[in-house]
């Protein structure tokens, strides 16, 4: 009787839903990246942590467990124990969560403040979708345990130094800052947000606060609808409103209007700096929030760039008038101002915007989100700007939890996968990594010389000249060696620029052919002739002269 029992099922080779490999060239720019980042935060004083990719779910503190597992969110199991102390225990879902742990744990040892930064993959147990994994990398800088505005100013600053250190040009970025106070402010002055009661009018404030985070979608109309009755798209679908009087929508809207009341100040002070005018004060009295102010700056400015900051600061002082609240964000968007350029940083690099609502829900007083402006074509062909690529700001009471003590912290969170996005886009990543000169196998017998070979391109620097480009990257063919047009095809595939090759023949005249890959890749898809004179794609040197002959065909 034949045997039927079935055969052990194989499993499917696939990456799980929500998630994906990375491989060589990948790797390697990410590495780039954030070695650049991290060179950034090293010079400003911030220390590398890293900590476990598994925390408690009490830990984490955001998910809680229910009966059977906790909720949505984390990816999370609880420890295999039969006492009745079995722990929750799930992956980390962002990098801020395990820092309050340790700011908490550690307190006696470390320093106060605390600076960090942190680097690596979290997990969020999230329904993927196109550009949406469920593990990705987060990039973090924090500082914990200062009040000062000056270590939000120095956040700033730091981003902005880390984006022109990974490749992003001025010009092509604005970190914008704004601030949760100011916010409260502008609410308790259209009377959405009682200081006596700040749980009331809770709903409708964040109502307030989605439609103005969709000003760049709905435009300013759609925003007003949303902030009274509501508002119906283009499908006929109803989105309920804040129910706003039209008073009360009006000091909304001034804040919403904040950067295109700035702009026009900012065209009138250019035209009296043209102009050469004595009263630069007097020509701008045109805008009402300007008429309390004192604008003894204005004569030392002459361009855009610095009066900005200055502008807005006194739009938003004049706004949130007489709100407490309102004033200290306004103040501290002042000096976080003015100590940026104390420093050289002027808002064509590090802007006060009031357009920054996102994350305001969570954040407690100022906030950044670093935008990138130069456009790209979306999947339709449509020109459109690359967007934000990192975002932060501060928050109180990261370890109270853990400690009952109110402690202060501010940071940011760079979009790892976002800025290698962006870097692809401008040119400087994406390209092809060249890959390892590959030492050919021509006689089985003569492995030993081979890998002398191997070993000696290993040993030796790119450029004597100049160490910390590091040592050539090498190595030695270990497949089936019988067929070599196949370790040429070999090390086509891997990207290697040089293949060096020894026959019996050479090997007995003490020589080697260096084979330029790189060259004979042009010439088979047509360099010129006199290209392929004056550099030939193949090269006869002494066995003695393998490493520099190969340093210059690298170089």
């Amino acid at each position: 009787m034949a045997d039927t029992a079935k055969a052990p099922r194989r499993p499917r080779a696939e990456t799980p839903r929500g998630f994906r490999d990375y491989f060589g060239a990948e790797v390697t720019e990410r590495k780039a990246m954030l070695d650049r980042i991290a060179e950034v935060y090293h010079r400003y004083g911030f220390d590398p942590l890293e900590t476990s990719a598994v925390e408690t779910v009490e830990s984490l503190g955001k998910f809680l467990p229910d009966v059977d597992r906790p909720n949505e969110g984390v990816f999370a199991w609880q420890e295999d124990d039969t006492g009745s102390g079995a722990d929750w225990l799930a992956l980390r879902y962002d990098l801020t969560a395990p820092l309050a742990r340790v700011a908490a744990q550690y307190r006696n040892d470390l320093p106060t403040p605390y600076r960090r930064y942190a680097m690596g993959p979290v997990w969020r147990n999230e329904k993927p979708g196109p550009g949406r994994f469920r593990q990705f990398y987060q990039c973090d800088a924090d500082t914990v345990g200062s009040a000062s505005v000056a270590a939000d100013a120095e956040i700033c600053a730091m981003l902005a130094d880390a984006l022109e250190a990974v490749g992003i040009e001025r010009g092509d970025y604005v970190v914008k800052v704004n601030n949760r106070k100011v916010l409260n402010g502008v609410m308790e002055v259209a009377g959405v947000l009682d200081p006596l009661d700040p749980e009331r009018f809770s709903a409708e404030r964040g109502i307030v606060l989605r439609a103005i985070d969709k000003l760049d979608r709905l435009g300013v109309e759609g925003v007003r609808a949303l902030l009274g009755e509501g508002r119906k798209d283009e499908s006929g679908d109803f989105t309920k409103g804040a129910g706003l009087s039209g008073e009360q929508a009006d000091v909304i809207m001034q804040f919403v209007g904040a950067n295109a009341a700035v702009d026009d100040a900012l065209l009138a002070a250019s035209r009296s700096v043209n102009a050469h005018s004595k009263n630069l004060s007097l020509d701008l009295r045109t805008a009402s929030w300007l008429n309390d102010s004192n604008f003894s700056f204005l004569p030392r400015s002459k361009t855009d760039g610095d009066l900005r900051n200055d502008f807005t600061v006194s739009y938003l002082r004049n706004l949130v008038a007489e709100s407490s609240i309102g004033k200290e964000g306004v103040g501290e968007l002042e000096v976080i101002s003015d100590l940026l350029r104390a420093q050289g940083y002027e808002s064509d690099r590090i802007s006060i915007d009031p357009s920054v609502v996102r994350g305001l829900g969570y954040y407690t007083g100022p906030v950044f989100e670093a935008e990138l402006t130069f456009e790209i074509l979306d999947e339709k062909g449509r020109k459109r700007q690359f967007g934000s690529v990192a975002g932060g700001g501060r928050y109180d009471d990261l370890v109270k939890r853990f400690t009952g003590q109110t402690v202060p912290g501010t940071g940011v969170s760079i979009g790892v996968d976002r800025l290698l996005a962006a870097l692809r886009a401008k040119g400087r990543a994406g390209e092809a990594a060249v890959g390892p000169v590959v030492v050919t196998v021509m006689d089985r017998d003569r492995m030993a010389d081979y890998m002398s070979m191997v070993g000696a391109l290993r040993q030796a620097d790119i450029d004597p000249n100049d160490p910390s480009k590091g040592k050539i990257r090498a190595e030695l063919y270990l497949g089936n060696p019988k067929n070599f047009g196949n370790q040429l095809k070999y090390a086509d595939k891997r990207n290697s620029p040089v293949a060096v090759i020894q026959g019996a023949d050479e090997a007995a005249r003490g020589v080697v052919i260096l084979k330029d890959l790189i060259l004979g890749a042009k010439i088979a898809a047509g360099a010129s002739l006199e290209e392929w004179k004056s550099r030939p794609a193949q090269v006869e040197v002494p066995l003695a002269d393998l490493v520099a002959a190969t340093r210059a065909m690298l170089a």
